[in-house]
């Protein structure tokens, strides 16, 4: 196991947000390697920063043949914040009839914070070196 830190949903992006989604979808950890997750139906892949930087492993914040499907499972919207000048804030979203949405630079990002929020609340735990 690695060690867990908490952090809150809205400052989650890359490879911590990525992981925060895998929790918040049922993925479990693997116990021989902490950076691998396992999906309810026992795929196992990975959530690493070289991953979400490289472009492999687990990623729905910035793979949208990853995030895409999640927002139509969730019934999920999304809005552009043209008015809103930090980019920051462009995107709101969230999963549908949850009252959970939240804010991103993009919007698969908005997306899974929203997601994450809404199954595992304001806070949640993290490898910390995906904090790096």
């Amino acid at each position: 196991m690695t060690d867990l830190i908490e952090v809150r949903v809205s400052n989650l992006i890359g490879a911590p947000l990525d992981w925060a989604v895998a929790m918040a979808e049922g993925y479990k950890q693997d116990t021989e390697n902490h950076l691998t997750i396992i999906s309810p139906r026992g795929v196992f892949t990975s959530v690493s920063t070289r991953g979400a930087s490289e472009g492999f492993g687990f990623r729905p914040s910035t793979n949208w043949d990853q995030g895409g499907p999640l927002i139509d499972k969730h019934n999920g919207g999304l809005h552009y914040e043209a008015h809103l000048a930090d980019a920051n804030f462009r995107y709101s979203s969230g999963p549908g009839r949850t009252g959970f949405w939240c804010y991103g630079p993009t919007a698969l990002i908005a997306f899974c914070r929203g997601l994450v929020k809404a199954k595992l609340g304001d806070t949640v735990q993290v490898p910390k070196e995906l904090m790096l």
